[in-house]
């Protein structure tokens, strides 16, 4: 199964950004030079093995700073990328990713029930923020969509940590209200909110 993984908590001075596609790899090369087109810096790139997995990993910073990337619709534009790129070079994967059905070759064989495949979640990290844990259905421009619903309730997010895997995408969210973690009244509101937008993905934002 295809994963994508960026991870903005690991290192302080990179986001890191990871592939992996059962026994096989997007080109090195090409992947590094479709994220240096975004105005990316790749620091480096590893290729590791773990069972029958092989795993690629990029750490990358902003071309215009020299620092970690921590604009959302940037880090949606990445994973996008990414995804185009393992579309391009193993169109095999198309079948097995949600972005298959609009950019690949052939649509995924089954589609996720949007109701059963969303699941949100959100507890304490601390006395100053609380850890946001989204599942659900895989589509272009999720990240984006997320943030903006965050947003929309007064939420401040800090950090993310997002997951591509297959038709599903699994996200954690670092967030606080006024510089304190999210209280149970709160937290509610933010659960149903997105849990009420992403089962809806045809209803409008504006709507609330």
């Amino acid at each position: 199964m295809p994963v994508v993984h960026i991870d903005q908590d690991s290192d302080p001075n990179a986001t890191i950004v990871q592939l992996s596609f059962g026994d096989r790899l997007g080109a090195l090369i090409d992947t590094m030079k479709a994220l240096k087109q975004l105005g990316l810096d790749v620091l480096k790139g590893t290729v590791t093995t773990e069972g029958p997995v092989k795993q690629t990993k990029f750490f990358i910073t902003r071309l215009d700073t020299g620092r970690k990337v921590e604009e959302f619709d940037m880090l949606e534009r990445i994973r996008l990328t990414i995804i185009n790129n393992l579309l391009k070079y193993h169109p095999e994967s198309s079948t097995q990713l949600a972005m298959g059905e609009a950019f690949g070759v052939m649509a995924p064989e089954k589609k996720l029930d949007v109701d059963i495949a969303t699941h949100i979640h959100v507890k304490d990290d601390g006395p100053k923020r609380s850890l946001l844990y989204i599942e659900t259905a895989d589509r272009p421009g999720l990240l984006v969509e997320i943030i903006k619903m965050i947003s929309d309730v007064n939420i401040d997010v800090e950090s993310a940590e997002i997951d591509t895997e297959g038709l599903i995408a699994k996200d954690k969210f670092h967030v606080s209200y006024r510089g304190a973690a999210v209280n149970s009244s709160l937290s509610q509101l933010l659960v149903n909110s997105l849990r009420y937008y992403l089962r809806r993905p045809e209803t409008d934002i504006n709507s609330y």
